[in-house]
Protein backbone atom coordinates (compact mmCIF):
# COMPACT_ATOMS: atom_id res chain seq x y z
CA UNK A 1 0.00 0.00 0.00
CA UNK A 2 1.30 3.46 -0.85
CA UNK A 3 -0.21 6.79 0.17
CA UNK A 4 0.75 10.08 -1.44
CA UNK A 5 1.07 13.16 0.76
CA UNK A 6 1.76 16.51 -0.92
CA UNK A 7 3.09 14.73 -3.99
CA UNK A 8 5.50 12.50 -2.04
CA UNK A 9 4.75 8.78 -1.79
CA UNK A 10 5.05 7.17 1.62
CA UNK A 11 7.09 3.96 1.60
CA UNK A 12 5.56 0.73 2.98
CA UNK A 13 8.04 1.00 5.89
CA UNK A 14 6.64 4.41 6.85
CA UNK A 15 3.11 3.00 6.77
CA UNK A 16 3.95 -0.07 8.80
CA UNK A 17 5.78 2.13 11.31
CA UNK A 18 2.71 4.35 11.73
CA UNK A 19 0.49 1.31 12.37
CA UNK A 20 2.93 -0.16 14.89
CA UNK A 21 3.25 3.17 16.70
CA UNK A 22 -0.53 3.44 16.97
CA UNK A 23 -0.72 -0.12 18.30
CA UNK A 24 1.99 0.50 20.89
CA UNK A 25 0.36 3.75 22.01
CA UNK A 26 -3.06 2.18 22.45
CA UNK A 27 -1.60 -0.74 24.38
CA UNK A 28 0.47 1.33 26.81
CA UNK A 29 -1.33 4.68 26.94
CA UNK A 30 -4.92 4.16 25.84
CA UNK A 31 -6.25 7.41 27.33
CA UNK A 32 -3.36 9.73 26.46
CA UNK A 33 -4.08 12.63 24.11
CA UNK A 34 -1.65 13.38 21.28
CA UNK A 35 1.45 15.23 22.44
CA UNK A 36 4.23 16.62 20.24
CA UNK A 37 6.94 15.63 22.72
CA UNK A 38 5.46 12.19 23.48
CA UNK A 39 3.36 11.18 20.47
CA UNK A 40 2.95 7.60 21.71
CA UNK A 41 2.89 8.59 25.39
CA UNK A 42 5.63 8.48 28.01
CA UNK A 43 7.25 5.15 28.75
CA UNK A 44 5.39 3.10 31.33
CA UNK A 45 6.73 -0.35 32.24
CA UNK A 46 4.17 -3.15 32.40
CA UNK A 47 2.77 -4.27 35.73
CA UNK A 48 3.51 -7.86 34.70
CA UNK A 49 6.12 -9.25 32.32
CA UNK A 50 4.94 -12.07 30.06
CA UNK A 51 6.56 -14.14 27.30
CA UNK A 52 4.14 -12.56 24.81
CA UNK A 53 5.17 -9.03 25.77
CA UNK A 54 8.83 -9.98 25.68
CA UNK A 55 8.46 -11.44 22.19
CA UNK A 56 6.69 -8.29 20.99
CA UNK A 57 9.47 -6.07 22.35
CA UNK A 58 12.14 -8.16 20.65
CA UNK A 59 10.21 -8.01 17.37
CA UNK A 60 9.89 -4.24 17.72
CA UNK A 61 13.60 -3.78 18.45
CA UNK A 62 14.39 -5.94 15.41
CA UNK A 63 12.17 -3.77 13.20
CA UNK A 64 13.29 -0.34 14.39
CA UNK A 65 16.15 0.20 11.89
CA UNK A 66 13.90 -0.29 8.85
CA UNK A 67 10.99 1.61 10.39
CA UNK A 68 13.24 4.52 11.32
CA UNK A 69 14.90 4.55 7.90
CA UNK A 70 11.46 4.57 6.29
CA UNK A 71 10.33 7.48 8.46
CA UNK A 72 13.02 9.80 7.02
CA UNK A 73 12.99 8.47 3.45
CA UNK A 74 12.90 11.22 0.84
CA UNK A 75 13.35 14.15 3.22
CA UNK A 76 15.32 17.13 1.93
CA UNK A 77 18.11 18.84 3.86
CA UNK A 78 15.70 21.64 4.71
CA UNK A 79 13.18 19.15 6.09
CA UNK A 80 15.89 17.30 8.03
CA UNK A 81 16.85 20.59 9.65
CA UNK A 82 13.27 21.23 10.79
CA UNK A 83 12.56 20.76 14.53
CA UNK A 84 10.05 17.98 15.11
CA UNK A 85 8.32 20.33 17.57
CA UNK A 86 8.84 23.96 18.68
CA UNK A 87 12.01 24.07 20.76
CA UNK A 88 12.82 20.44 19.98
CA UNK A 89 15.62 18.75 18.12
CA UNK A 90 15.76 18.82 14.35
CA UNK A 91 14.93 15.63 12.49
CA UNK A 92 18.65 15.35 11.70
CA UNK A 93 19.53 15.46 15.41
CA UNK A 94 16.90 12.81 16.12
CA UNK A 95 18.40 10.56 13.44
CA UNK A 96 21.83 10.82 15.08
CA UNK A 97 20.46 10.50 18.62
CA UNK A 98 18.79 7.12 18.12
CA UNK A 99 21.99 5.12 17.38
CA UNK A 100 23.80 7.09 20.12
CA UNK A 101 21.14 5.95 22.59
CA UNK A 102 20.91 2.37 21.36
CA UNK A 103 24.70 2.06 21.34
CA UNK A 104 24.65 2.95 25.03
CA UNK A 105 21.87 0.40 25.61
CA UNK A 106 23.87 -2.30 23.83
CA UNK A 107 26.90 -1.63 26.03
CA UNK A 108 24.74 -1.57 29.17
CA UNK A 109 23.27 -4.93 28.18
CA UNK A 110 26.74 -6.43 27.90
CA UNK A 111 27.83 -4.92 31.21
CA UNK A 112 24.81 -6.43 32.99
CA UNK A 113 25.59 -9.84 31.51
CA UNK A 114 29.25 -9.81 32.49
CA UNK A 115 29.25 -7.96 35.82
CA UNK A 116 27.25 -8.20 39.04
CA UNK A 117 24.67 -5.38 38.97
CA UNK A 118 27.01 -2.83 37.38
CA UNK A 119 26.37 0.86 37.82
CA UNK A 120 25.98 2.31 34.35
CA UNK A 121 27.12 5.77 33.36
CA UNK A 122 24.41 8.18 32.22
CA UNK A 123 25.22 10.65 29.46
CA UNK A 124 23.97 14.12 28.59
CA UNK A 125 21.96 13.36 25.47
CA UNK A 126 21.08 17.03 24.90
CA UNK A 127 24.78 17.94 24.91
CA UNK A 128 25.61 15.02 22.60
CA UNK A 129 23.02 16.33 20.14
CA UNK A 130 24.90 19.64 19.82
CA UNK A 131 28.27 18.07 18.93
CA UNK A 132 29.62 18.37 15.41
CA UNK A 133 28.84 14.78 14.42
CA UNK A 134 25.17 15.27 15.34
CA UNK A 135 24.96 18.42 13.26
CA UNK A 136 26.88 17.55 10.09
CA UNK A 137 27.18 13.77 9.67
CA UNK A 138 25.17 12.45 6.69
CA UNK A 139 22.09 10.68 8.01
CA UNK A 140 22.97 7.53 6.07
CA UNK A 141 25.93 7.04 8.42
CA UNK A 142 23.68 6.93 11.47
CA UNK A 143 20.97 4.86 9.76
CA UNK A 144 23.62 2.27 8.88
CA UNK A 145 25.11 2.46 12.38
CA UNK A 146 21.68 1.76 13.88
CA UNK A 147 21.27 -1.31 11.67
CA UNK A 148 24.68 -2.66 12.67
CA UNK A 149 24.17 -2.03 16.39
CA UNK A 150 20.83 -3.83 16.31
CA UNK A 151 22.33 -6.76 14.45
CA UNK A 152 24.83 -7.43 17.24
CA UNK A 153 22.46 -6.49 20.07
CA UNK A 154 19.77 -8.88 18.83
CA UNK A 155 22.26 -11.76 18.65
CA UNK A 156 22.69 -11.36 22.41
CA UNK A 157 19.03 -10.73 23.20
CA UNK A 158 17.84 -13.82 21.31
CA UNK A 159 20.40 -16.02 23.05
CA UNK A 160 19.08 -15.26 26.54
CA UNK A 161 16.80 -17.42 28.66
CA UNK A 162 14.65 -16.15 31.52
CA UNK A 163 17.54 -16.01 33.95
CA UNK A 164 19.62 -13.97 31.51
CA UNK A 165 16.85 -11.41 31.09
CA UNK A 166 16.59 -11.09 34.86
CA UNK A 167 20.19 -9.89 35.09
CA UNK A 168 20.23 -6.40 36.55
CA UNK A 169 22.06 -3.12 36.30
CA UNK A 170 21.91 0.04 38.38
CA UNK A 171 21.12 3.46 36.96
CA UNK A 172 22.38 6.20 39.33
CA UNK A 173 19.16 8.20 38.93
CA UNK A 174 16.44 5.55 38.70
CA UNK A 175 17.80 2.53 40.60
CA UNK A 176 18.05 -1.16 39.70
CA UNK A 177 16.43 -2.56 36.57
CA UNK A 178 16.33 -5.90 34.77
CA UNK A 179 17.36 -6.44 31.17
CA UNK A 180 13.72 -7.32 30.51
CA UNK A 181 12.83 -3.79 31.60
CA UNK A 182 15.43 -2.48 29.15
CA UNK A 183 13.79 -4.45 26.33
CA UNK A 184 10.47 -2.75 27.05
CA UNK A 185 12.08 0.66 27.33
CA UNK A 186 14.01 0.48 24.07
CA UNK A 187 11.09 -0.97 22.12
CA UNK A 188 9.25 2.16 23.26
CA UNK A 189 12.25 4.41 22.59
CA UNK A 190 12.59 3.38 18.95
CA UNK A 191 8.87 3.88 18.29
CA UNK A 192 8.92 7.16 20.25
CA UNK A 193 11.50 8.77 17.98
CA UNK A 194 10.07 7.23 14.82
CA UNK A 195 6.77 8.86 15.76
CA UNK A 196 8.48 12.23 16.19
CA UNK A 197 9.37 12.11 12.51
CA UNK A 198 6.17 10.56 11.16
CA UNK A 199 3.99 12.93 13.20
CA UNK A 200 5.93 15.90 11.83
CA UNK A 201 5.47 14.58 8.29
CA UNK A 202 1.75 14.21 8.93
CA UNK A 203 1.46 17.79 10.19
CA UNK A 204 3.57 19.26 7.40
CA UNK A 205 2.09 17.15 4.61
CA UNK A 206 5.52 15.80 3.59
Amino acid sequence: MCVVRSGVADSPAVHSGRKAVASFASHHNPAMAPDLAYPIGKFSPPSEYTPELRASWIDTIASIPIRFRGSVAGLTDEQLDTPYRPGGWTVRQVVHHVPDSHMNAYVRFKLALTEDVPTIKPYDEAAWATLEDSRTTPIETSLTLLTLIHDRWLRIIRSLDDSGLQRRYRHPDTGNHSLEYMLAHYAWHGLHHTAHVTALRERMGW
